[in-house]
């Protein structure tokens, strides 16, 4: 009986490891190459099977959600330290920084962040539309306090994060999404009272279009 025991053991602890090795192996290959690379890619980078890699998880969706679950709770608890803010233009200052600095330095969390999971379970559901409720709010209150333009919607939080997820090819992404986030909040305040960027990325076109200036 003790045998089993052990073994049984044995057989859970390499359970654990194998799916540790996976979602380091995961993160790993998401940041560089996005979320859409073959499963049987990871497989190989956690040197596992991979047969092995669907039994821990069925779907991609589910590995996307669970390599990147640390950074939505971080999402999460930035809403939730904007919303307890007494100023809502602080606050909402707060949230877009704190997301796209999270899209900078993980290149497959925009896929998780703004997709919705064909098999997403009720839970994950329910907690995306109290986050979006949340964000709404958020946006209502900035926009009462007077700093935030009028004409700011909800659903443009998207398209903020697919600009600042294009910086993901740069060749310094995070420098260049604070210099962008600054930008685009400082164009969405209503006064005057800018606040100061942060510094220049000293970019130019070759860093988006290679070959620019190369044409005789």
């Amino acid at each position: 009986m003790r045998k089993i025991d052990e073994k049984s053991s044995r057989l859970r602890a390499d359970a654990r490891r194998n799916r540790q090795r996976i979602i380091e192996a995961a993160r790993d290959v998401f940041t560089r190459h996005g979320v859409d690379v073959p499963m049987s890619a990871i497989a190989r980078r956690a040197r596992v099977g991979v047969a092995t890699l669907y039994r821990r998880f069925p779907t991609r969706d589910d590995l996307v959600r669970e390599v990147f679950a640390e950074q939505l709770e971080a999402c999460t608890a930035a809403l939730d330290e904007a919303l307890d803010d007494p100023d809502p233009w602080r606050g909402f200052c707060h949230v877009i920084e704190k997301i796209c600095a999270l899209q900078a330095a993980e290149r497959g969390f925009t896929a998780a962040f703004l997709h919705t999971f064909p098999d997403e379970a009720a839970d994950h559901a329910r907690r995306r539309r109290q986050g979006e409720r949340a964000f709404a709010d958020l946006v209502g209150r900035a926009q009462r306090q007077g700093a935030l333009r009028a004409d700011f919607h909800p659903s443009d939080l998207t398209l903020l994060l697919l600009a600042n997820g294009a910086l993901a090819a740069t060749p310094a992404p995070q420098a260049a999404s604070a210099r962008l986030v600054g930008l685009l909040l400082d164009a969405l305040r209503t006064d005057t009272a800018r606040a100061p960027l942060p510094p220049p990325t000293g970019f130019d076109l070759r860093h988006v279009w290679p070959a620019a200036g190369g044409h005789r």
